[in-house]
This record gives C-alpha cells, structure tokens and sequence, in this order.
C-alpha cells in the first residue's frame, strides 16, 4: 500500500510538473518538464534525504560525541522495533525535529539543540519516538519526495515569467506565464498539506505506543509549538518547501489548524494525545502520572531537565563544570561544528 501512494504520488507530482511547464512553453516545455521530473524522480529516491539533511545544516554524532541522545534514539528504535537510524544534531536554537530516508534501512532522525535544551528525556524520546513512528509508516521517503518536488515546482513557477515570454513556444502567452507564476507554487503547498496534516496524528498515535506515555508526547508538543512561536529558524525560512518535514511548523505564522497550514493544530494533537492517555489509564504508570499537563505550564513549574539549567533566568548560575551537555561533550574539551 506505502509502495503504491508512493508511486501515485509521483505520478500526481510528474503531471503537476508537466502541466506547469506546458503553461510555460507549450508542448515542448511540457517535455522539457516530463524530462527534469524524471531526473528529480530519480534523484529524489536517492538522495533528497542528503539534500534535506544538508539544507539544515544538520551534523551525524553518535554514542562517542552525543550519548545522551544517542542512547535515547537506540532505546526508541528498539522499542518500535526498527534498525538504528543515523543520528543528527542541528545547531538552531528552535526545538524541533524530523526524519528522512528513503526506507528503514536508510533512515536518519535530527534534533535541534534548542529541543535538546527545552525538553526533558522523556519529551526527547517521545519526539524522537514520532520521528521513528514515520520511519516506521514509511513517511519519510513520501514527504521527502514532496519536499524534492514542491521547491523544484516552485522555483518553476518563479523563473516563469523568464522562461515563458515566447508566445511562439507559449500559446497562451503571458496568461500561460502568469498562471503557472501563481499556481505552480499554490499547488505545490495543497500537495505538501495533503500528505502532512493526516500522518502527523498517525505519527502521534504510534510515538506514542512507542514510548509508552502519550502525556510525555503531548508535554513536547506544546513546548515546541510555543518555542517555535518565539523563536525563528533562518535554514527553515529559507527552504520552506521543507517545513511539513518537522514535528511542528518551523515558519513564522500559520499555527492555526487551516486550510493552509502545513501542520495540524498543535492544541489538537494535544487533546487526541491527552484522550489516548485517559484511554490507557489502566496501565499508567506513576511516572506518567508525574509528568504535568501540557497545556501552557510545564516551563513555568519546574526546569525543563538537564540541558536547559541555564534556562532559569531566576536562579543564580553556577560556576561551570566539566560535565556532559545535551550531546555528550566536555565543555572544556576542544568545539565541534555545532559549538
């Protein structure tokens, strides 16, 4: 079933493609597009994970540079019952996170250290275990492709008007031109929420069976949704055809649960989450009867863990110590690409 959306994409991506460059310059821009849409079906399969991993300037570690979070993202791989993905850490202070990967097998999960500083272990793993859940419903490779698609179809519809002004080529002229200028990009972002806004509740459902505790995955969400309100993300602003990619909307505005927003609402993510855990109530355990609600309290009422002790403006702070930080390294010891 993943192989053939998968493919219906594709198929639906291709024809967007050509009916953007046949607006453009007719039958043989329409061919100029089935051509460049080959090539980016083929480079999307495999290596738009690279491409998207490199947009965010994200940087591998592993157990020797980041143990901590190493070791979080092998404890939920295990759980779900998948192979270990490569592991990133990307060096912007908004929490946020994604997956990428063409299968399992060649999968990779990256978390901001802005996430690793605002959220306690169990948020971490909760966040990571969604990551996975995509991995695992074979998301990755999807959302990826249209991520691929909708910055080439988009970066299309901007050079129209360059490419398009031949009326012998166009034979709809400049109302050829300025529609593929206006819906090029228009379509691009209705296929982006279409295959976004459904599997993020499903990704919600399943990270959370994963970890065990649905409130620790609600408690995440609203300390993202919220970060990422106050907080920029420049890498994201300027590839937005990436944004479905994360847990929550990196972009400045569109938080709202709409027509044009790429992700559901955060509030109701939350509720089905809070919903699944009344449903699981039998079976909570006491530390999740410990982890506090979500809905705009959990910073105000205790530290967000031990990344995010330098977070309290209300306490002193201590003298430093040589101790690991959210990914492992000795503060004293020499800086890697993310310090």
């Amino acid at each position: 079933m993943n192989t053939l959306r998968t493919a219906m994409l594709l198929a639906a991506m291709t024809a967007l493609f050509m009916g953007v460059g046949f607006l453009i310059g007719g039958t043989g821009g329409m061919m100029i597009a089935l051509l460049i849409a080959a090539g980016t079906n083929l480079f999307s399969y495999w290596n738009a994970d690279k491409m998207v991993l490199s947009m965010n300037r994200a940087v591998e570690v592993d157990e020797g540079n980041a143990p901590e979070y190493y070791a979080i993202v092998q404890t939920m791989a295990k759980q779900a019952g998948l192979p270990m993905p490569k592991t990133y850490l990307i060096d912007n202070p908004q929490p946020n996170a994604f997956a990428t990967g063409r299968n399992p097998q060649n999968a990779a999960v990256a978390a901001s250290t802005g996430l690793l500083q605002a959220l306690t272990p169990e948020e971490v793993a909760a966040v990571m275990a969604h990551e996975l859940a995509h991995v695992q419903h074979r998301d990755t490779l999807t959302m990826t492709i249209v991520a691929t698609f909708a910055g080439a179809i988009s970066m299309l519809g901007n050079f129209a008007f360059f490419f398009g002004g031949n009326r012998e080529n166009n034979p709809f002229g400049i109302v050829g031109v300025l529609v593929a200028m206006i819906v090029a990009p228009f379509a691009a972002m209705v296929v982006q929420m279409a295959v976004s806004r459904t599997r993020e509740y499903e990704a919600d459902r399943r990270g959370a069976e994963i970890c065990g505790h649905p409130l620790w995955l609600a408690s995440a969400l609203d300390k993202i949704a919220r970060g990422a309100e106050r907080i920029r993300n420049p890498d994201a602003e300027r590839n937005p055809a990436t944004a479905h990619l994360f847990i929550i909307n990196p972009l400045s505005g569109e938080r709202m649960d709409s027509l044009f927003s790429t992700h559901p609402s955060t509030d109701n993510r939350i509720a089905a989450l809070q919903a699944m855990a009344q449903q699981m109530g039998g079976s909570e355990t006491q530390a999740q009867r410990q982890t506090p609600a979500p809905p705009r309290q959990a910073d105000e009422q205790r530290p967000s863990g031990p990344w995010d002790q330098a977070a309290r403006p209300k306490q002193p702070a201590e003298p430093a110590k040589p101790k690991s930080n959210p990914w492992g390294r000795n503060p004293t010891g020499p800086k890697g690409r993310w310090s």
